[in-house]
C-alpha cells in the first residue's frame, strides 16, 4: 500500500479498540497547518481587538475589506473573505446598529445593498490596522525579506488554487 509524506502508517496498538491504518502527519499535512494558524491568530486576535477596539475578527475583516472597497455588497464581503451569507448578515446588522457601518440600497441595482464605512468603522479601522500590522510583522520575523515574498507568493499560488479541492470525496449521485 503506498503512501503519501503526509500520511504515516500506525502502528499496531494493544488492546480491543480499532485503530485506523493511517493517520496524518499533523507537522506536513498543509490544510491543518493552515488552520491550526489561522485559529490561533484569529482567537488571539479576537480577545485583544474586542479588549481595545470592541470588534471580533470577523468584523475586523469586514471594516479592512470596506476600507479596500467602499459600497460594496454583502455578496462581495462573503466571496472575498470566504464566509457564508448567514454570518455576514448578522454581523452586518449588528455592526450597523453599533454605527460601523452604513447599509443602503445600492445605486445601480435597488435589488441589493451597499456597505460602506461610517466615520465611527473608518476610526476603529484606522485603530485596528496598526495593531494588526505590527501583529504581522512580529509573526514573519522569523523570516528574511525574500522568504516573506515567497512565503506570501506560495500562499497566492495556494489560494489561487482552491477550486482544484472543490467536489473532492462527494458522492456522485448519478448512479
Amino acid at each position: 500500500m503506498s503512501r503519501n509524506r503526509q500520511a504515516r502508517a500506525r502502528p499496531p496498538a494493544a488492546g480491543s479498540r480499532a485503530q485506523a491504518e493511517q493517520v496524518l502527519d499533523l507537522e506536513r499535512y498543509v490544510p491543518a497547518l493552515i488552520t491550526f494558524i489561522a485559529n490561533k491568530l484569529s482567537r488571539t486576535a479576537t480577545v485583544l481587538y474586542q479588549k481595545r477596539f470592541e470588534v471580533n475578527v470577523t468584523e475586523w475583516r469586514i471594516l479592512a475589506l470596506l476600507a479596500i472597497e467602499p459600497e460594496i455588497s454583502a455578496a462581495r464581503i462573503c466571496h472575498v473573505i470566504g464566509y457564508d451569507k448567514g454570518p455576514v448578515s448578522r454581523t452586518l446588522a449588528a455592526m450597523e446598529e453599533r454605527g460601523l457601518v452604513a447599509i443602503k440600497p445600492d445605486r445601480a441595482d435597488g435589488r441589493t445593498y451597499s456597505i460602506s464605512l461610517t466615520a465611527k468603522g473608518a476610526a476603529t479601522h484606522d485603530g485596528v490596522i496598526a495593531v494588526a500590522l505590527e501583529r504581522e510583522r512580529r509573526l514573519l520575523s522569523c523570516l528574511s525579506k525574500p522568504e516573506r515574498e515567497t512565503l506570501i507568493e506560495l500562499l497566492r499560488r495556494v489560494h489561487g488554487n482552491l477550486d482544484a479541492v472543490k467536489g473532492v470525496g462527494e458522492v456522485d449521485s448519478r448512479g
